[in-house]
């Protein structure tokens, strides 16, 4: 999933307010930095003993279209030493963070808090810093800053596993497309500054740039018999919720697994389904999950079909053959450590640390992916990786919380003219 994927995107009145707490296993410790690679990054045990803070009920409102972080106000939290960062999330943290600092060097902040050469330093110290001390490194290079009121809300996305085939036979017959070549994707920033950042998709037709085809008409044919078929899908609902995801594996009928990544969306905007279901009373409670949506809609094959296509976007795809799942800073991802926010509002590849009323979500994260329904400050999207666990969290992710983004030292002061000194007037830490 890309700028503008559909991480997440069940959306936020999608997924249940509360569920117990997944016992995580114990995992090997991470190899040393210097081995260290996407396949030896070792996702952290959240602690579910760990004091969180307690619900907010008040909804998280997304700020109007061009906002950014310094218009919500920035101020400094509590010291990075304050917030009880545990050592194993600190070590995948610090993996995470060494993969982002290539990008995260060079590219433009759009959340206007930073520069790149903010992050010289810590990403600098990264490759050899080592991950048995991992808590010291963020200690040493950043400081917490509270934008706006800080108040957090974090849904889940995982990576899904469904049934696929490479070529359409009977039971597999839900085309995957590929990118089509007549897809034009256009950067906005490139003819208006305060644009800067913002895609618009569409086609090209007698010279003018129109909408490009909705889901109900994909779905009824519109991109047939054009060789676009990247593989098949065996069932419809799996694979609009692997399209909501953004990115996902197919179980071949030989047992091979094709992994699949967000290559482009046809430009329409996303509707999350699940509360456009409760909205007209079709689900009942403790049915708002992604279990509970996915076991109306097959309950339901014709109304379900409709209502699925009410969400106009459509995702396109391209296999994947390295790590995954790729995010939209263009490094993979990685379970229980990566989250997906709004790029106004985050810098991405910088450090949060958010306290939630759901303790295995709460904790230290890397902000390396975004999404189409992830909106607005504080509003983040967990990744929790592949398998059944992740499945489960993710589609009853819903907490809220506070949230402390992780920036280079001195970055609070510089915005609000040496104002604040480290530490000043920030929120109460919840270790």
């Amino acid at each position: 999933m890309a700028a503008l994927a559909l991480a997440g995107c069940v959306g936020p009145g999608d997924r249940p307010m509360s569920r117990p707490a997944p016992v995580a296993p114990k995992r090997p410790a991470a190899r040393p930095a210097s081995s260290q690679n996407f396949n030896d990054i070792v996702p952290p045990v959240r602690s579910q003993s760990r004091a969180v803070l307690p619900t907010l009920p008040e909804p998280i409102l997304t700020p109007p279209d061009g906002t950014k972080a310094v218009a919500m106000g920035v101020r400094p939290g509590v010291a990075v030493a304050a917030l009880g960062i545990e050592r194993d999330e600190a070590r995948a943290a610090l993996a995470a963070f060494r993969l982002s600092c290539p990008s995260l060097v060079r590219r433009t902040d759009a959340s206007g808090l930073t520069r790149g050469d903010d992050w010289r330093p810590a990403c600098a110290a990264a490759p050899g810093w080592r991950d048995g001390d991992a808590p010291a490194f963020f200690a040493r290079f950043f400081e917490t800053a509270v934008i706006g009121d800080g108040r957090a809300f974090a849904t889940g996305y995982y990576e899904p596993e469904i049934a696929g085939a490479r070529d359409r036979r009977t039971g597999y017959e839900v085309p995957v497309y590929r990118r089509p070549p007549d897809l034009i994707e256009a950067d906005l920033g490139l003819f208006a500054p305060d644009l800067k950042g913002r895609k618009l998709r569409g086609q090209a037709k007698d010279g003018k740039l129109v909408l490009y085809p909705d889901r109900a008409a994909i779905d009824g044919g519109a991109l047939s018999g054009r060789g676009l078929e990247l593989a098949w899908a065996a069932d419809p609902v799996e694979f609009f919720f692997l399209q909501v995801q953004g990115s996902g594996r197919l179980r071949l009928p030989d047992g091979q697994v094709m992994r699949i990544g967000y290559d482009s969306q046809n430009g329409r905007d996303y509707v999350g389904i699940g509360k456009l279901m409760k909205d007209r009373g079709l689900l009942g409670p403790g049915q708002t999950s992604m279990q509970g949506i996915m076991a109306w809609l097959r309950a339901n094959p014709a109304e379900g079909r409709a209502i699925m296509e009410t969400n106009k976007s459509f995702v396109f795809f391209r296999e994947l053959t390295g790590a995954g799942p790729i995010g939209a800073m263009g490094v993979a991802v990685t379970g229980r450590t990566s989250v997906a926010a709004d790029p106004a509002f985050v810098p991405l590849g910088a450090p949060l640390f958010v306290s939630l009323d759901r303790p295995e979500a709460t904790g230290l994260w890397v902000a390396q992916d975004t999404g189409g329904a992830i909106k607005g400050a504080n509003r983040f999207d967990t990744f929790w990786g592949a398998g059944d666990e992740a499945r489960r969290i993710a589609g009853g992710m819903s907490g809220r919380g506070q949230a402390w983004l992780l920036l280079p030292v001195g970055t609070v002061a510089r915005l609000n003219g040496g104002g604040f000194g480290a530490g000043d007037g920030g929120a109460t830490a919840r270790p």
